[in-house]
């Protein structure tokens, strides 16, 4: 048995208690301090089981399952300095040998020379660790503390000392045994807090393994996932008794749990004048501004539904609301009564702010535009407008779309930022424009694209559902990646101001899922052409080789030709390295993207047929062998400076593996063309698929580079023609390949 299996192992609770903390960071605090703890641990070689995190609004708490009172000592090999400096001509210590060897623990006379090199060191063996927990962990966990992340650490009293919020106490326990430290000002203990209504007094807490149930039966859930349950089922069961649905998102879940320590569902009413109001203001105002749960009719809805759902979105509030309190009341109806005093003013602006913008038809606001800034150098919303509206008839025309609609709606697009209702609730652009179309009589199509063409608004959301919503969506990306990047504000690094990245993911997967035939280049090209002339003003800084990028050059003088054909190139590498994160997500690999993209595609509906076709090329048994026959003839081609496009010259054919591969590839060269021009993309390396033996046959058996300079030309034209038919589809060459093609 091992010195660390044969010591004692307990468990060890750290519990920091607070005032109480931020909601939306708790979770990310809780789980950085068992992360930071852990590394603490590892740095000093001291073993620890798996961790559990606990917390509430007023704690944050990890418990290590097995933890020994003392670190196992470990050996190893210490490394002082080279010989010819810790050794005299006598082969005794100097003093910097000496001074090393008292700060390193170890007898001088320990030392001995690794080798016999020139330079050699001298090293000696040691055990190191064996440290107490008791003495370790005070400055362990000051370190795993000082690491959190926390962007504005406050300060309380007159210490120097910060933390999230002011720190109140502190428990330390390893199994029953009280670990003594003193951590911003106060003293650890074995005393943690209830609830601060049901159990104001000390929680002692005797066992660290009896963390939970001591605090339970103080009304106090610290296990943040039974709490989550606790809400669930609480607003379920408050849900049931209305006869109504709740929609309980996951993060307003996580929001309510994080401000609650005995959560208590409550349901409530508001007055049904407010339903005339758009549901998603109301929406918005209690789950946002007030953390209540909105309940919606029950005809055939899931019970609790996820927040941004097509079923949510469909569905119907009813004037019922759920409030979860942090306290059992004995008088929940003075609860709902402030719950529901609260929420009326609230919903009497919305009210208001809605039936004052119908006052105004939208389309008044186009004027108004002018007067916002979009970006200094791209000029006005009103001017984005207007390149929009460019854009969308261009697109609608090309998809033979009603050009007029999609008009109108890109000129629509803004307007309802200039409302009342979208400058209280920002969060509602685009819903309150459909909103306010559809009251002033706009054609349903174009009322539902102000809407959707914000979609996808986060990540999983679904693309516009509705053409000209599809249409306006593109526009809109276009102008946005086109304007800003010519504007010198790229992303970079972590810094993305203007969401450039989800703005070309939205663009890509609209082309793609809303299946849009249309050619990203030329689209991105029709998008730097509207751009207005910038100059001089936010250069960009020079590439990595001294000169000018793109973007740069188009800003001092103005876009010349070359400057658009150079942005155009730039913005269509951003939104396929965008996609190269989509189509990871959907399990395909880094080396089947690149394979397509070697390829030039006629749209990125294309990309997307060839990528699954080269997905499903890959599963089969040939494909490797293939890979490696595509590497090894795109090698021998660039080697020998050819383009692999010559004639063939059948006299020239040797009997048995050449002639065999050239009859091979004529027959497959028949049979693939038709697939071809219908881009049937799977049947195309299927087929090809079938020529493995006879070019393994051929590599196997045949020189290439034969001496015969005719023969060379022929055999280079027929493995050109070989590889020119896997080039309607990919670059195979770019997969993963066997190590031989035999």
């Amino acid at each position: 048995m091992s010195e660390a299996q044969a010591l004692p192992l307990e468990p060890l609770l750290i519990e920091i208690g607070c005032e109480e903390l931020p909601p939306n960071a708790l979770d990310e605090l809780v789980g950085a301090l068992a992360q930071n703890l852990r590394e603490e641990f590892a740095a000093l070689d001291f073993p620890v089981g798996a961790s559990n995190i606990f917390c509430s609004p007023r704690r944050l708490a990890v418990r290590f399952a097995e933890v020994a009172a003392t670190a196992p000592k470990v050996k190893t090999v210490l490394k002082a300095m080279p010989v010819k400096v810790g050794w005299d001509e006598n082969r005794r210590p100097t003093p910097a040998l000496l001074k090393r060897a008292a700060a390193l623990g170890v007898a001088p006379e320990a030392f001995r020379p690794e080798s016999d090199a020139a330079n050699a060191v001298l090293v000696a063996e040691a055990e190191i660790g064996g440290g107490s927990l008791q003495a370790l962990l005070p400055s362990l966990l000051e370190k795993a503390l000082k690491r959190l992340p926390i962007p504005k650490p406050m300060r309380w009293s007159d210490h120097d000392y910060a933390f999230v919020r002011p720190v109140h106490w502190i428990v330390l326990l390893h199994g029953e045994t009280l670990i003594d430290a003193e951590i911003f000002g106060v003293r650890s203990g074995r005393e943690s807090r209830g609830h601060r209504f049901h159990h104001p007094q000390p929680v002692p807490i005797t066992n660290a393994g009896d963390y939970l149930d001591a605090l339970r039966s103080a009304h106090v859930l610290a296990d943040p996932g039974e709490r989550r349950a606790r809400v669930r089922a609480q607003v379920e069961r408050v849900g049931r008794g209305i006869g109504g649905q709740p929609r309980l998102g996951n993060g307003l879940l996580d929001e309510i749990a994080n401000l609650t320590e005995w959560p208590v569902a409550i349901g409530c009413t508001f007055d049904r004048e407010f339903l005339q109001v758009p549901q998603e203001a109301l929406i918005q105002t209690m789950e946002t501004n007030q953390k209540f749960v909105p309940v919606f009719a029950a005809e055939g809805q899931a019970s609790m539904r996820v927040a941004g759902s097509a079923a949510a979105e469909d569905s119907k509030l009813t004037e019922h609301f759920i409030g979860v309190a942090n306290i059992d009341s004995k008088d929940p109806a003075e609860i709902r009564k402030g719950y529901e005093r609260v929420i009326r003013p609230r919903f009497a602006d919305a009210k208001f702010f809605f039936d004052d913008d119908l006052k105004t038809p939208l389309a008044a606001h186009l004027e108004s535009l002018k007067a916002v800034t979009y970006q200094q150098q791209l000029g006005s919303v009103w001017d984005k407008c207007l390149r929009v509206i460019d854009l969308s008839r261009v697109i609608a025309n090309r998809l033979g779309i009603d050009g007029a609609l999609a008009t109108r709606a890109a000129a629509l697009s803004k307007c309802d930022l200039m409302t009342r209702m979208v400058g209280e609730f920002p969060e509602l652009q685009g819903i309150m424009g459909r909103y306010y179309a559809l009251a002033n009589g706009e054609p349903a199509e174009v009322a539902d694209a102000l809407d959707e063409f914000y979609k996808p608004r986060f990540a999983g959301d679904a693309i516009a559902r509705g053409k000209i919503g599809r249409v306006l969506a593109v526009a809109e990306r276009l102008d946005t990646l086109a304007g800003i990047f010519a504007a010198g504000q790229k992303p970079s690094g972590n810094k993305d101001p203007f969401a450039l990245r989800r703005a070309a993911l939205g663009l890509g997967r609209t082309l793609i899922e809303g299946e849009l035939d249309l050619d990203l280049e030329p689209l991105l090209r029709e998008a730097v052409e509207l751009l207005p002339a910038m100059r001089g003003k936010n250069m960009a800084k020079p590439t990595s080789a001294g000169k000018p990028d793109a973007a740069d050059a188009a800003r001092s003088t103005g876009l010349s030709a070359d400057d658009k054909l150079a942005l155009t190139q730039e913005l269509t590498t951003f939104v396929f390295e965008r996609l190269r994160s989509y189509y990871a997500e959907q399990g395909f690999g880094s080396e089947q993207f690149d394979a397509v993209r070697a390829v030039p595609s006629r749209t990125l509906v294309d990309f997307d047929r060839r990528l699954r076709a080269v997905a499903e090329f890959s599963c089969l048994a040939d494909a490797q062998a293939l890979a490696a026959a595509n590497k090894r003839i795109g090698n021998i081609l660039r080697q020998a400076g050819a383009a692999g496009d010559g004639q063939i010259d059948e006299a020239l054919l040797e009997a048995g593996a050449e002639a065999q591969l050239h009859e091979a590839v004529a027959t497959a060269a028949t049979e693939v063309a038709p697939l071809v021009a219908q881009s049937r993309y799977v049947d195309i390396l299927r087929r090809l698929a079938a020529l493995r033996v006879p070019v393994d046959a051929f590599f196997d058996q045949v020189m290439v580079m034969s001496d015969d300079a005719a023969k060379r030309r022929n055999r280079l034209a027929l493995l050109g023609r070989l590889r020119a038919m896997f080039l309607h589809v990919a670059d195979i060459s770019l997969l993963p390949a066997a190590e031989k093609t035999g």
